[in-house]
């Protein structure tokens, strides 16, 4: 019986898949996993996780990529039966729109498939403002965010950054792209919220689509559903929670 034996370039790749992420990924997974410790501690109820797009025109690029990778992060966790999910996306004129609050987060992929993108500037304050009232309403777990751009006023929204964080809601935010302002105020409402930041990188589309995973579980239930998620990334964040 012949045996194969590893090439060198098998060897090679198998020791580049085994080397550490970056960083900055390191330093987010185990700020999830932080939070999803506290979360295991909470007991039970499903989690709500708030997903907010910014959809206006520079985001066409990567759009179909974004509309993928966040599709297989809904997909992920629909079987675990512990997250009610809400999409909410600005574009165009003034125009910003929510979805329900859906039980099975696989609707909310063919809802992204209907969206494109749409000139004008971006309205992350809305955003946060319907998250303040959702909240009041019922407890959201998290929210996420998916931007390339900011052009509010940033003090104002670090304030409301800073007062969703004080409900207890971390804001989980990506940023697509290099623009400086961007990433100044992006890093800034993360910190106020208690959450976490990470570049949105189209060139590592399964890093960022395990990362979005990984939020997710947070939200549904902590440690006992990020248990349930498959891959490496999953693993590391368990690794955290001793």
């Amino acid at each position: 019986m012949n045996t194969k034996q590893p090439s060198k370039r098998d060897e090679a790749l198998s020791a580049r898949k085994a080397r550490p992420k970056s960083g900055a990924i390191a330093d987010f997974i185990a700020k999830v996993g932080t939070m999803s410790a506290a979360r295991a501690g909470e007991g039970g109820g499903k989690g709500r996780l708030l997903f907010a797009l910014d959809a206006t025109m520079s985001r066409q690029p990567t759009w179909d990529l974004a509309c993928q990778l966040q599709a297989e992060m809904f997909e992920a966790v629909a079987d675990t039966g512990g997250l009610s999910v809400q999409l909410i996306y600005f574009r165009g004129f003034g125009e910003c729109r929510a979805s329900k609050w859906v039980a099975d987060p696989r609707a909310l992929a063919n809802l992204m498939t209907g969206i494109d993108c749409r000139g004008g500037h971006t309205q992350i304050s809305k955003v946060f403002s319907h998250a303040r009232e959702e909240h009041k309403k019922e407890r959201i777990n998290a929210i996420v965010y998916v931007g390339d751009a900011m052009e509010e006023d940033i003090d104002r929204l670090s304030q409301k950054a800073g007062e969703i964080g004080l409900l207890g809601c971390p804001i989980f935010v990506f940023q697509e792209g290099h623009d400086p302002t961007a990433e100044t105020a992006f890093r800034e409402f993360a910190r106020l919220s208690k959450g976490a930041y990470a570049r949105f990188d189209a060139k590592a589309p399964r890093e960022l689509a395990a990362l979005l995973r990984a939020v997710a579980a947070y939200a549904s239930g902590g440690r006992q559903a990020l248990k349930l998620q498959g891959g490496g990334q999953a693993h590391k964040l368990l690794e955290q929670l001793k």
